[in-house]
């Protein structure tokens, strides 16, 4: 869902522009320019670090002003109920896309409190199991040690869950599945030399501390790898190349300075790259204090949270909720 804060301010810069042009649309919403804004009323509502319900809602786009200016179009047809291979097929997407809309608009369950006990049909499950995480991988990778040299094996298969600790343990599982060493790298952390860490003394946060420190979208510091493990960029490197944050490659070769894997996905599968480590730093605010952090931009990717897998084109998944995830969106 759009910020509103964005959405307001995209109409105080049109307002700007063409306050020199023509004085007449000053006043107008947008300086009388039709905007066509593209979204998902479904989707999570906008983050607000330690925000109350009532300043989380009051950040989406409907709490704007602007608002009763708009004319909202929706979308009446789904196109993915066109890719059926017959009657029954189309039925069965028809009935599962309906049931995803009735959990977006809350229709499913009854609601006490705000909260609703929500059945999964048991088409989608995995009953009556003794190792439940052992049959999602056997679902998602069967006959894994057959295929661990195949890149086109990985390229559409993942397993999700919301949370970046079952993430982490999942993709453990998976590691000590694939024969082969383990190679560990280790990262180079220290603190940014900036104003709001000018009162901070070198010894607080040592590099022992800034080791502890793990947050999305840098690796941790310590990064275990092995050839023939499926992996995912955290950064932007080459977008000519297709080496973007969320690219997959499989790891062939780990060298002490680079790591060396083939492209799964986007336009250049197939191709040999290298990957150098990069210095990131946390766009998280949550710290007390600005660091880098000095590591090979990569993380495995078996197992991806919810989140991530956005953008991702997945054809084999299954979704490990090891506790309650439904939530507006």
């Amino acid at each position: 869902m759009v910020h509103r804060f964005c959405f307001e301010a995209l109409d105080k810069t049109l307002r700007d522009i063409l306050r020199f042009s023509d004085s007449r649309c000053v006043d107008k919403p947008f300086g009388g320019k039709v905007i066509v804004l593209g979204g998902e009323f479904r989707q999570i509502l906008p983050v607000i670090p330690h925000g109350s319900r009532q300043q989380i809602v009051n950040a989406t786009i409907n709490s704007s002003h602007l608002w009763s200016h708009c004319h909202l179009l929706t979308l009446t047809k789904n196109m993915r109920h066109t890719t059926g291979n017959g009657i029954k097929n189309y039925a069965e997407i028809k009935d599962f896309s309906d049931w995803l809309l009735k959990i977006g608009d809350g229709d499913l369950g009854d609601n006490i409190d705000g909260e609703s006990m929500i059945t999964i049909p048991d088409g989608l499950l995995i009953e009556e199991s003794e190792h439940p995480l052992s049959d999602l991988v056997d679902f998602v990778h069967p006959n894994l040690l057959d295929h661990i040299k195949d890149p086109t094996f990985f390229r559409e298969r993942a397993i999700l869950t919301p949370k970046l600790t079952d993430v982490a343990m999942i993709n453990e599982f998976l590691m000590s599945l694939i024969p082969g060493e383990e190679k560990t790298y280790f990262s180079s952390d220290n603190v940014l030399k900036q104003d709001n860490n000018s009162q901070i003394e070198d010894d607080e946060f040592s590099p022992e501390i800034l080791n502890t420190f793990s947050c999305s979208g840098i690796p941790d510091y310590k990064l275990i790898l092995k050839v023939n493990v499926s992996v995912m960029l955290l950064r932007n490197i080459d977008q000519s190349r297709g080496l973007c944050n969320g690219t997959r490659l499989l790891i062939s070769r780990l060298g002490n300075c680079v790591v060396e894997g083939t492209v799964l996905t986007g336009s250049n599968i197939g191709e040999f790259v290298l990957i150098p480590r990069m210095t990131m730093s946390p766009s998280s605010h949550s710290f007390p204090i600005h660091f880098q952090r000095r590591q090979f931009p990569l993380v495995v990717s078996f197992a991806m949270s919810i989140n991530k897998s956005q953008g991702q084109s997945l054809s084999h998944v299954s979704i490990y909720l090891p506790r309650p995830v439904f939530t507006h969106g």
